[in-house]
């Protein structure tokens, strides 16, 4: 009985011994796909980080590009306001110039042509004169240094300029207007 009892152990080993072959080979294909879906996974998260960390780096270099053209064009604003403040003296003598009583016609006809002139090519500066006379006082375009009460004006209407204001491109004020101010 001996022998059969063995070849019973014998057959039951085999068995056992295939059941484990088939759970192993079984185990390991769902092994690769796990390991196969970390790797994707890892991979995705890498991809995602890197993508995001490239559309980051373009916004960051588009903002620096709009940065540094606001910052040039304002630079360029500034240094024409500056020469013009300079140039507006000159221009309030002309003018006064022109307002003066003088003998020689010829000389009067040649400073209105230089002022004409100057005035020209502030214009195509973008530079203009503020409207003031009739105008509702606005202390961010006017300078008020007199004050009158008069029914005929109305309220905080300017009725006389003593000086010009002047802006460039309609708005940066270059020089604020010096005016009188009713009510």
């Amino acid at each position: 009985m001996m022998p059969e009892n063995k070849q019973a152990e014998k057959e039951k080993e085999e068995k056992t011994a295939k059941a484990e072959q088939t759970e192993k080979t079984e185990e390991q294909p769902k092994e690769k796909k796990q390991t196969k879906k970390k790797k994707e996974n890892e991979l995705e998260e890498k991809f995602n980080q890197l993508n995001d960390t490239y559309l980051r780096m373009l916004a960051e270099y588009d903002n620096y590009r709009k940065r540094t053209q606001k910052e040039k064009e304002n630079m360029f604003s500034d240094g024409i306001s500056k020469v013009v403040l300079a140039i507006l003296p000159v221009m309030d003598n002309f003018e006064r110039a022109l307002q003066s009583e003088s003998g020689d016609a010829e000389f009067k006809n040649g400073v209105e042509m230089i002022y004409k002139q100057l005035v020209t090519n502030l214009s195509e500066l973008g530079v203009a004169e503020l409207e003031c006379t009739g105008q509702p006082f606005d202390p961010t375009k006017h300078n008020a240094i007199m004050h009158i009460d008069d029914e005929q004006y109305g309220e905080n209407e300017i009725v006389e300029v003593f000086q010009k204001g002047y802006v460039y491109k309609n708005e940066t004020i270059i020089r604020h207007a010096v005016v009188k101010v009713a009510n």
